[in-house]
């Protein structure tokens, strides 16, 4: 893979991450601004989540069968129009349906970046690569955050509007063919359901980012309702989660090359679940943005760890893997973020207990997320 390329897709990752994290800082904010209550401007978080988790499902099997030069230009076009809606919409349904749209043209990025590493990075280098292309994407989503505590919210939709139109241009230019790698069209989710490491990973994906996502995307509105604390502060605090994530990603991506996807699976788990029971606890400024900042490293370190793993599935399966892990991600993740708030709205600290418990259940449950060549 030629470097231009693949920092094509970095930059993909970047505008499309940019405020992903960021939009949870900002419910308090835009709930303010539409004289609306939080809980009801928070379904903006899973309206863009749960499209863009089902759209995912059909970029890897398109992109078997259709260019995916063609297929990235009319995404990257429609979720920058898609921003820029939400940027300048009057109601909230307006900033609803554009969300929406942005899930849905947004899911074709990680998938298309995993098909590509997979197929033109050695598997003892993939790791590193997978780690800086989600490095590129916390990156910029450290940047959303650090400039949603600071700018209007309505700018946090508009920058990546307009950074997606001139990297268009770029894309338009630069990005090349890839007819190369194209064959006959084949949904091959029936194939890939029978084998059982398939079936184990996509599991163990969907718990994961359900709980993650279950804490992650409420903890704006927990910092604001149960801490008091000011809207500057809330995205500092959240900031860090994408500062320590960076981290995550690179160094759980070598890590993973040299010691085993497993190790960095589990270490990223242990780090979430003593991180969610400390919320348990009334904790000063300083120790919250430690928690934080162990909570980023942990969910990176299983995040690069198990996206690693999926590279390592035989080839007639890559593209229905790499479209899965968005698509189980994202859904897993709208699903959670809407559970995570209607338990959150009845009381915060039942939600760390039953979330830190299915952490705490999932490091027991080793052997059967175990991988290896051979079994697959």
């Amino acid at each position: 893979m030629k470097k231009a390329t693949f920092g094509i897709f970095c930059l993909e990752g970047a505008v499309l991450s940019f405020n992903v994290a960021a939009v949870a800082a900002l419910v308090p904010s835009i709930a303010a601004d539409f004289a609306l209550s939080q809980f009801v401007v928070g379904r903006i978080i899973w309206l863009y989540m749960l499209p863009y988790g089902v759209a995912a499902l059909f970029y890897g099997p398109l992109v078997r069968a259709f260019d995916a030069r063609k297929v990235e230009l009319i995404c990257m076009f429609i979720f920058s129009l898609a921003n820029l809606l939400a940027g300048f919409s009057g109601n909230i349904t307006t900033l609803f349906i554009a969300r929406f749209l942005a899930g849905i043209f947004g899911a074709s990025v990680i998938p298309l970046g995993l098909i590509l590493i997979a197929k033109h990075i050695s598997q003892d280098k993939r790791g590193r690569h997978i780690g800086v292309f989600f490095g590129a994407t916390f990156i910029a989503s450290l940047l959303g955050l650090l400039l949603s505590g600071l700018i209007h919210w309505r700018l946090i939709f508009i920058i990546p509007g307009i950074l997606g139109l001139a990297l268009w241009v770029l894309m338009y230019i630069y990005l090349p063919s890839f007819k190369s790698d194209l064959g006959p069209f084949r949904f091959g989710y029936p194939e890939a359901f029978k084998n059982r490491i398939f079936i184990r990973i996509f599991v163990y994906m969907f718990i994961i980012s359900l709980i993650y996502h279950a804490v992650q995307q409420w903890l704006g509105v927990y910092f604001s309702t149960r801490c008091s604390l000011s809207q500057f502060v809330i995205s500092m605090l959240i900031t860090l989660t994408s500062l320590s994530g960076i981290f995550g990603e690179l160094g759980g991506g070598y890590l993973a090359d040299k010691l085993g996807r497993l190790k960095v699976i589990n270490l990223g788990i242990s780090c979430m679940f003593i991180c969610v029971f400390s919320l348990l606890l009334k904790l000063p400024l300083s120790l919250l943005g430690l928690i934080m900042i162990i909570w980023g490293l942990g969910w990176t370190f299983n995040h690069v760890g198990l996206s690693t793993m999926l590279t390592d599935l035989p080839q007639g399966l890559l593209n229905e893997a790499a479209s899965l892990n968005s698509g189980v991600r994202f859904i897993a993740g709208g699903l959670g973020a809407g559970l995570g708030g209607l338990i959150m709205q009845r009381s915060f600290n039942l939600g760390f207990i039953a979330f830190g418990s299915t952490l705490f259940a999932l490091l027991f449950m080793e052997r059967l997320f175990k991988f290896n060549n051979r079994e697959a």
